[in-house]
């Protein structure tokens, strides 16, 4: 008998996980996927935003600044790249400085500290690449940028070390309520549990109707986005927004915390949660909305293109409550941007809402909030380089030379707890593949050490999802059964 379930190992799943795994309790994160951060978490705009933009007095608008807040210290314990490097939204008419203005005092009531109007020329003069449309911006120091998937990887992983356990490639079919607790059907596993919490995103609709009368419903919003080399990186020093419209935040172009720039998203909704290719149009509609910004991005420096989907809720707000019908049964879902920034604090509230339902909580006396750091090989001075490769040789051999990862990286991030096991998976945590060939030279070799190090056959190594074989047998197995 479990404590907890959580169902959904994206960043508010994982983040859940790891604020309750300072408790005496037995809690398991479940994840139909064959990794951890997997859907929308691992693609979205990676920001950490001031909170400027949500309703006052919506749960978003609470959780975004409170959220803001923690990210300071849960990045530094965590061992995950964060940076405050602030934000600027653009009006690019008379006709759009009141809804600026608003914007300001809508953050102001938010609570959002340092927002500043800046003049047209002043915001020039801090981002000498923005276009002479630009005749007012709303400052807001407060905002970052952040991993984000490798923020949800610590997080699970820091839970695993202090008690959590995991199941991945573990979809949940069915929940039942017995008595006072619930019986969870998951990969074809009979699991037993006094509380659920459900977290699983685009899919959380259905995972609260298992168990729950019908209380919301997730629509789909697909937003594409360009990722440009990392001689781009500094293209602009701050995440640049344009004025939100009903369709969403808008187009922005920033840094990344690995010095890349990104370019996006548009808002499409969408029929299914699979709906994840990019497409000709929306990376057109893309492009031709960054450029009002910035008209000198160089887009023929783009590395790769992708899409993610974001879970908005019909309600218009995050969900973040007991089911009226199923005590026992969190719903955590809905939560559409600012959710990246919102997840810390959403987590110590869902703690609370564990509290008031199994009663004081026992703290773990040997809790640890910290995160042993990855090895970035390329980080560090030479006489650190040298001592890895005296204590471990496979730090001298280079996997990746886009990205300088080694083989002694890709060892590790694969016997960690949450472990890579998947191709994506080493490129999550450790960036082989992540820089200008997108893994056509690092690919094979990743293959090759995952199959060693997880004892299988090379056949046996996927690229992501249960779908993505990338092998199926020597070329001339192959070849031979064609003609056969």
């Amino acid at each position: 008998m479990f404590d907890i379930i959580i169902i959904g190992g994206g960043i508010i799943g994982s983040l859940i996980g790891r604020e309750l795994s300072r408790y005496r309790l037995k809690t398991l994160l479940v994840e139909k996927a064959g990794d951890l951060a997997d859907g929308s978490t691992k693609a979205n705009s990676a920001i950490v935003h001031a909170g400027f933009d949500a309703e006052p007095g919506s749960l978003k608008a609470r959780f975004n600044v409170a959220g803001n807040l923690l990210y300071d210290q849960l990045c530094t314990e965590l061992s995950v790249p964060f940076k405050r490097i602030g934000s600027l939204v653009l009006a690019f008419s008379e006709a759009e400085l009141p809804a600026l203005r608003a914007l300001k005092q809508r953050g102001e009531r938010n609570g959002v500290p340092g927002l500043e109007l800046l003049s047209g020329e002043e915001a020039r003069r801090r981002e000498p690449n923005l276009s002479l449309e630009v005749v007012e911006a709303l400052s807001a120091p407060t905002g970052g940028i952040v991993g984000p998937w490798e923020l949800a990887v610590a997080a699970a992983e820091n839970a695993m070390d202090n008690g959590m356990e995991l199941m991945l490639d573990t979809e949940v079919t069915a929940i039942e309520r017995t008595g006072q607790s619930y019986r969870v059907t998951a990969g074809g596993k009979s699991l037993e549990t006094r509380l659920v919490i459900n977290c699983a995103g685009l899919c959380s609709d259905r995972i609260h109707n298992l168990v729950a009368a019908p209380a919301f419903r997730i629509i789909y919003r697909r937003g594409e986005y360009f990722v440009l080399d990392r001689g781009e990186g500094n293209f602009v020093n701050q995440v640049i927004f344009q004025c939100p419209s009903e369709r969403g935040k808008g187009v922005l172009i920033s840094p990344t915390v690995h010095g890349n720039l990104i370019v996006g998203p548009n808002a499409e909704p969408v029929p299914d949660p699979d709906r994840r290719e990019t497409t000709l149009a929306g990376l057109a509609e893309v492009r031709q909305a960054a450029s009002r910004s910035a008209g000198t991005i160089a887009f023929n420096a783009v590395i790769t293109s992708f899409a993610g989907l974001r879970a908005t809720p019909d309600t218009h707000d995050f969900i973040i409550a007991e089911a009226k019908d199923a005590p026992g049964f969190i719903d955590v879902a809905g939560i559409e941007s600012p959710g990246l920034t919102s997840a810390p604090a959403i987590a110590v509230h869902v703690a609370g809402l564990v509290r008031e339902r199994l009663g004081p909580l026992e703290p773990r006396p040997d809790f640890n909030p910290s995160r042993r750091p990855m090895i970035h090989f390329a980080h560090l001075s030479r006489s650190e380089k040298a001592a890895w490769i005296r204590k471990d040789p496979r730090f001298g051999r280079m996997v990746c030379r886009c990205e300088s990862v080694t083989e002694g990286e890709v060892v590790d991030a694969i016997h960690r707890n949450a472990g890579a096991t998947t191709v994506d998976g080493v490129k999550r945590r450790v960036r082989p593949g992540m820089g200008r060939c997108q893994g056509g030279f690092c690919g094979p070799r990743v293959v090759e050490i995952l199959a060693r190090e997880l004892g299988v056959p090379l056949t046996a190594i996927r690229k992501d999802g249960p779908d993505s074989l990338l092998l199926t047998g020597a070329t001339k197995g192959v070849r031979e059964a064609v003609h056969a």
